[in-house]
């Protein structure tokens, strides 16, 4: 584990499959992150995306308001993507931002069954459950507790499991 030597400044290490880079952040420009974050669970709360009734409405098919948010982030995750690969625009840190093709395994399709079925019993995916917590519904930590454990295990048998 490395050493803090200056309480202002963390090292963060960052990975990608190419190259392992280090950088390095105040604790100052951090905020801006949290603050951000919060921002985001508001909005989740706000739109009702964290409500474990219309994650339930949307699984009995009861509901449109899930899937039009959902389907409003695909769209807007869509023109983000084609904004950043035709303007090549970089990163804050201003390095250029890479969008590899990735391959297709067919542990997606179980991976994104368990993703749906955990879901879908649980009224949460792993982004809400913060926010969840964060309205006071403490029941939410075993749903955390639950996904963390999960991630755990993953990382036990990921090399077993097929590519």
């Amino acid at each position: 584990m490395k050493e803090i030597k200056d309480i202002d400044t963390l090292d963060f290490e960052t990975q990608n499959l190419a190259d392992t880079s280090t950088e390095k952040r105040t604790i100052g420009s951090l905020i801006k992150y949290l603050i951000l974050g919060i921002g985001f669970g508001i909005v989740l709360v706000k739109a009702e995306v964290i409500s474990w009734f219309r994650i339930q409405e949307m699984f009995r098919l009861e509901s449109f308001h899930m899937y039009g948010v959902i389907g409003t982030a695909v769209v807007v995750g869509i023109i983000s993507v084609q904004v950043i690969k035709r303007f090549r625009i970089k990163s804050l840190s201003g390095e250029p931002i890479r969008l590899d093709a990735k391959p297709f395994s067919k542990g997606q399709i179980f991976g994104g069954l368990f993703f749906g079925f955990g879901w879908a019993l649980t009224g949460a995916c792993p982004g809400p459950i913060y926010a969840q917590i964060g309205t006071g519904v403490t029941v939410f930590m075993v749903t955390l507790l639950s996904a963390l454990a999960g991630t755990w295990f993953y990382g036990l048998i990921r090399k077993k499991l097929p590519h």
